[in-house]
């Protein structure tokens, strides 16, 4: 194979040290060098790494995306060097012949002859705005089970609230579980404290509210509410920095980009810009990001024929918040992401169906992003109006099998002049 780096190294990563193997490739009758060497993780110890690669006059540096133990050596590499990032999945030797030194010499001979991917590695603003959005993330997760928790502990001292109301979080139920931590006994009082849609089930909250509450499970109702209010203030801090960071770097005009598009709400196109970036010159095709999310179908080709597999694995974040947004979009009415939902759901299942409309959003995103035009709906007709000959075939299909006889003919007039209104 032919050498495209002829001065690389392969940095073998861990949490104590990395094993770096510097290779130099021979020239005539100059065999090829190569030299392995420990440092350690600590930042002195990187920093001198760092001089003596560009002392070895290395032109690329290739390392494996170990876990978050790459991040001290490739934020401080790559300020001298060219670093580059693969999956661990993508630069697999040979089974059975694995340690730390030949993990490094596999990675250079990788990068030496040019059979190595970089993984996207976004810039600083990015690196932190994905912090934030994650870690809101995961206070909205934490938030969910200490309501579910809340609701274990109120069917304990046998109350049915989350019977009768949809949300425990909601203005009604919150007036009402103070109320029982506050020692009041009587269930027609509490049901008296509903608000608005809630006032015409008065009658079942009294019998809801009808229990075994103790001084017991007043303490765990007012701990489990004080952890979700404790939770509320810490997503509200994190909102606070993240807009204050997509403000500072420019990121609002993106995520009113995807603002636009049917299911994305503020939330979720702050987590996909975090993950994907507004920049997308990272990513050469569409069909290339939605590969990288992980909503892209995967190949597999043998003998001639291809088996149906799954797509492939990709950013999670990414994909999850996605995911929130496609079964969003696929509950509006008169929309193109609905009907394509239905018209997938009909033939491949909900689960294919979720993903193509994921696939459809994010091949959106991409050519907005690439362009600064915002989301134009096709329509919820738009498979009608594109080929109507082939929805009127479907039609009649549908009510022949219900055991009608139908005979399609075009009208005379059209319904404009019979004072119908129009079809179109």
């Amino acid at each position: 194979m032919d050498v495209v780096c002829a001065r690389c190294a392969g940095v073998d990563v861990s949490k104590q040290d990395a094993k770096v193997c510097v290779r130099i490739q021979g020239r005539g009758s100059k065999a090829t060098a190569t030299r392995v060497s420990t440092w350690s993780s600590m930042m002195p110890e990187i920093v001198r790494l760092r001089e003596e690669l560009v002392a070895e006059q290395v032109e690329l540096v290739v390392m494996e995306s170990t876990s978050d133990y790459w991040r001290p050596f490739f934020y401080v590499l790559s300020e001298a060097l060219p670093v580059m990032l693969v999956r661990a999945t993508d630069v697999k030797g040979m089974p059975g012949r694995k340690t730390d030194v030949s993990d490094a010499e596999w990675l250079a001979d990788l990068a030496a002859h040019g059979l190595v991917r970089a993984s996207f590695v976004p810039p600083e603003p990015l690196r932190q705005l994905r912090d934030l959005t994650r870690a809101r993330v995961g206070l909205f997760q934490e938030r969910t089970r200490e309501v579910q928790r809340l609701e274990k502990e109120l069917e304990d001292a046998c109350i049915k609230l989350s019977s009768v109301v949809s949300d425990l979080q909601g203005v009604s139920a919150r007036l009402m579980l103070q109320a029982l931590v506050g020692d009041e006994l009587d269930p027609k009082a509490m049901a008296e404290l509903a608000r608005g849609r809630m006032r015409p089930k008065v009658d079942q909250l009294t019998q809801a509210l009808q229990g075994r509450f103790n001084d017991h499970h007043g303490f765990m109702v007012a701990f489990r509410l004080a952890r979700i209010d404790q939770t509320t203030a810490d997503i509200d801090r994190l909102d606070q920095r993240i807009d204050a960071l997509m403000e500072r770097e420019g990121f609002t005009v993106a995520r009113d980009l995807l603002v636009s598009v049917h299911g994305i709400g503020k939330h979720g196109a702050e987590e996909l810009l975090a993950e994907i970036g507004p920049d997308m010159s990272v990513f050469p095709t569409a069909q290339a990001l939605a590969s990288w999310v992980g909503v892209a179908p995967g190949s597999h080709e043998s003998a001639g024929r291809k088996h149906p597999v799954a797509a492939r694995p990709g950013n999670r974040y990414a994909k999850r918040a996605l995911g929130i947004a496609a079964k969003s979009a696929a509950r509006m009415r008169n929309s193109f992401l609905a009907a394509r939902f239905k018209r997938v759901c009909a033939r491949r299942g909900y689960g294919k169906a979720l993903v193509a409309i994921q696939h459809s959003m994010i091949v959106a995103i991409w050519h907005m992003l690439s362009t600064g035009e915002y989301y134009h709906d096709l329509g919820g007709d738009y498979y009608n109006r594109r080929n109507p000959h082939h929805a009127i075939r479907r039609k009649i299909r549908d009510l022949e099998a219900a055991g009608y006889r139908v005979e399609a003919a075009p009208r005379a007039d059209p319904p404009q002049e019979a004072g119908l209104p129009s079809t179109s």
